[in-house]
């Protein structure tokens, strides 16, 4: 796109990284990512969202928690949503306690979880199991 003088600003690169997840393009994703850093452009919260999200949905808990705690790097740093979007990863891949400690990180923080979010705590509380798994 770049040789046709077209210039992208970080909100075409947002929908274009969503829609490769979506299309299952996983490794592009990743690329077109990993190519912000190295642009003149940041990644926003719905870039982080986006991408920790799609890591989750993958089996990737890990990875998308070091994404996660690296938004600072960018002056992005974590809101509502994208704690939500991490607390539901986890619990999507039983990861029951590093969700259960980012609730409380979160909680701190002065935010507060999600209507999904709740609900899959209470669903874990109530039967011991996630909805999501």
């Amino acid at each position: 796109m770049r040789n046709s003088g077209l210039q992208l600003d970080i909100i075409s690169y947002s929908i274009l990284i969503d829609g490769l997840w979506k299309a299952m393009h996983i490794e592009v994703a990743k690329e077109l990512f990993l190519l912000l850093s190295v642009s003149d452009l940041k990644p926003n919260f719905y870039t982080y969202c986006t991408m920790i999200n799609g890591l989750c949905k993958e089996g990737l808990p890990d990875e998308a928690y070091q994404l996660f705690k690296r938004m600072g790097d960018d002056d992005c740093l974590p809101n509502s949503c994208c704690y939500n979007v991490m607390i539901q990863g986890f619990l999507r891949n039983n990861y029951t306690s590093k969700a259960t400690e980012l609730l409380t990180e979160m909680v701190g923080k002065g935010f507060s979880a999600g209507l999904c979010t709740a609900t899959l705590f209470l669903d874990l509380v109530l039967y011991g199991k996630s909805i999501l798994s």
